[in-house]
């Protein structure tokens, strides 16, 4: 569980296994500072290596929900200070979009 849902009913907590692969990432991310930082951080890292990886498996779907769920977070929390909001997603937007140049390229397509 992140600080964004440390006060959310128990009906809006994420399931028990991506609340854990939440907190892990998370941690991975590093130590004290920014939570929206280290949120948004956590999901372009987790986002990264799926591409880098390649993972488009089922096997990866609970770090890609993981990855949607730390962005959100990140945009909760910074939902405390709605002047900020919309240079954060600017910022995000331009660091996600950033990432298509971490996919390997997938070769001819065959549509």
């Amino acid at each position: 569980m992140t600080a964004a849902h440390a006060g959310a009913p128990a009906d809006a907590q994420p399931p028990e296994p991506l609340a854990r692969r939440v907190a892990q990432l998370l941690a991975e991310a590093g130590g004290p500072g920014d939570p929206v930082a280290r949120h948004l951080a956590a999901a372009e890292h987790t986002v990264a290596r799926l591409l880098r990886d390649q993972s488009t498996s089922r096997a990866s779907a609970l770090d890609l929900l993981a990855a949607d769920a730390l962005a959100t977070y990140a945009f909760e929390l910074a939902s405390d200070h709605p002047e900020a909001v919309p240079e954060l997603a600017e910022r995000a937007m331009a660091r996600f979009a950033a990432l298509a140049a971490v996919a390997p390229d997938p070769g001819p397509s065959h549509v």
